[in-house]
């Protein structure tokens, strides 16, 4: 399966900047494969987030705001998720994955 991180490129919000740029720079500097997905450009992908995201993770007002992030069609969390998931050293359970991906298999 394939990480996906879904993102908005246009956001207004600084907090949901930072937010964006952490989760995507960790996951390159632990060369672990995963593809943007430009919420603000794809209609379709936009609303296939919000329908995917689990209805307690949801707010009670509005839209989730991005980075969401999914394995396939798995909800792995957001934001506060992966930073939860970052400070507990559990990143690799967070995302499903089985363990770190070795510097040979991302470089093939």
């Amino acid at each position: 399966m394939v990480i996906r991180v879904y993102i908005a490129s246009s956001s207004g919000s600084l907090a949901v900047k930072k937010n964006q740029q952490a989760v995507v720079g960790f996951l390159e500097a632990n060369r672990i494969s995963f593809e943007e997905v430009d919420i603000t450009m794809q209609e379709e992908q936009r609303l296939w987030m919000y329908q995917n995201i689990p209805a307690e993770k949801r707010p009670e007002k509005g839209n989730p705001l991005p980075p969401q992030i999914f394995n396939g069609a798995d909800y792995c969390g957001d934001y506060e998720d992966f930073f939860q998931s970052k400070e507990t050293n559990t990143v690799f359970s967070f995302l499903h994955l089985n363990s770190k991906p070795s510097v040979k298999d991302s470089e093939s």
